[in-house]
């Protein structure tokens, strides 16, 4: 079990320290003013406080907040895009075992700690430049996370990996008001994947934007016995957000210890409430339970919510989208076909998504949204699909409630 300690400490000294630097400054401001007559003297004195002044933690500035988003729906504004380049297979270790589909094995334990296929990942990397592309035509600010070296291999006293990519930020971060929280990721491989977004985290929070990282697991063997819950770990891609409700999955990369954590981090401003679906090895929610709109929810046919009810007596539209029409032979090593309900909502009336899943351009087309078709077939092969690609920073709306 994890734990913190807080340690108080007092401010008597502190005071002692003030009162007493005050005393001696009243004292030697007669003789300092009568000392220092000279410009060029004055110019030398002024240097350390040039310097002091540069250094000072200053006030976040006096402008409206970088980073705010309530929802999966309204209009987007600004986003932040993974990068698939330097991208590498995770090392094939029990929680990457547990996390994929068996057929695929073979490819882990052949390309485990290596690069993604070349000609591959040069694919994906060109889709997801196209992708930002057509977010900026469509009027949405794009950051990207820093080009990184993912090839090292790092130890801690209870593992030994290498580093996998920054490719889905939807992952690891999630914003909720004006802060953004950064998820204790439950595989080795991505324990230092925070690195890469570490500069725009930082100016986002030099503007105002709170930020919040949670205590990391130490990984040990410990944290992937099914009878161990005692470690705090959750990824940002298991919750989902509709106002002052947020929905989440126990997952394979998501504790009880976790959803806890965010529960009472949250609260009393939001709910988080758990839900579940007929799925044997869950990972992400948004492949399986993707909110779109003001009550209208995607629902996965496949993986029907055992609390589907909930939607239904709050007045929600649930929605099951048609079966995914990518072929079976493409290699999807991290997910399933159906990333084609992973969506982008630019708002409630325009949606992200696959454009080669003519049937669920129908369906979006009958709900009266607007589809922005991109290709990014190659890029889903890495694991994600649009939603996944992407952490949204700023929506233009305000907090509300959808259920009563």
């Amino acid at each position: 079990m994890l734990r913190v300690r807080c340690l108080r400490g007092g401010s008597r000294g502190a005071e002692a320290a003030h009162l007493i630097g005050a005393m001696l400054g009243r004292a030697m401001t007669g003789w300092v003013q009568g000392t220092f007559q000279s410009y060029s003297s004055s110019a030398a004195a002024a240097q350390p406080q040039r310097a002091l002044e540069e250094n000072a933690v200053t006030e976040p500035e006096l402008q409206e907040c970088p980073v705010c988003a309530y929802n999966e729906w309204d209009p987007l504004e600004e986003v932040i895009v993974g990068r698939a380049e330097n991208a590498r297979v995770p090392p094939f270790t029990v929680e990457v075992k547990a996390n994929t589909y068996e057929k695929h094995w073979p490819f882990y334990q052949k390309y485990g700690g290596q690069s993604f296929p070349e000609d591959h990942l040069k694919k994906a990397v060109a889709e997801i430049e196209e992708m930002c592309n057509i977010l900026r035509m469509e009027g949405v600010t794009v950051q990207r996370p820093e080009p990184m070296d993912w090839s090292f291999e790092y130890n801690t006293p209870d593992f030994t990996s290498t580093g996998m990519y920054a490719a889905m930020p939807r992952d690891i971060l999630m914003v909720v008001g004006n802060e953004i929280i950064e998820a204790p990721m439950a595989w080795r491989s991505r324990f230092f994947e925070y690195r890469a977004y570490r500069p725009l985290i930082k100016e986002y929070f030099r503007k105002g934007a709170k930020w919040t990282t949670p205590p990391k697991p130490t990984m040990s063997d410990e944290l992937y016995d099914q009878v161990m819950n005692w470690v705090l770990c959750f990824d940002a891609a298991d919750f989902i957000r509709a106002g002052r409700d947020l929905f989440v999955q126990r997952s394979q990369v998501t504790n009880y210890m976790g959803i806890e954590w965010m529960r009472r981090h949250l609260a009393p401003d939001y709910k988080v409430h758990i839900i579940s679906f007929k799925d044997p090895n869950p990972m992400h929610i948004d492949a399986t339970f993707n909110i779109i709109g003001p009550g209208l929810v995607l629902s996965n046919p496949d993986r029907p919510c055992r609390q589907v009810e909930m939607f239904e007596k709050a007045g929600w539209t649930v929605v099951k989208p048609p079966t995914p029409l990518i072929p079976d032979d493409h290699p999807l090593w991290m997910s399933s076909k159906w990333l084609s309900m992973n969506v982008l909502m630019l708002d409630p009336k325009r949606v992200m998504c696959d454009a080669n899943e003519h049937t669920i351009h129908k369906m979006f087309e009958n709900l009266g949204i607007k589809t922005i078709k991109v290709n990014i077939r190659h890029a889903n092969s890495l694991g994600g699909g649009f939603h996944c690609w992407t952490t949204d920073v700023r929506r233009r709306g305000s907090l509300e409630s959808y259920f009563h």
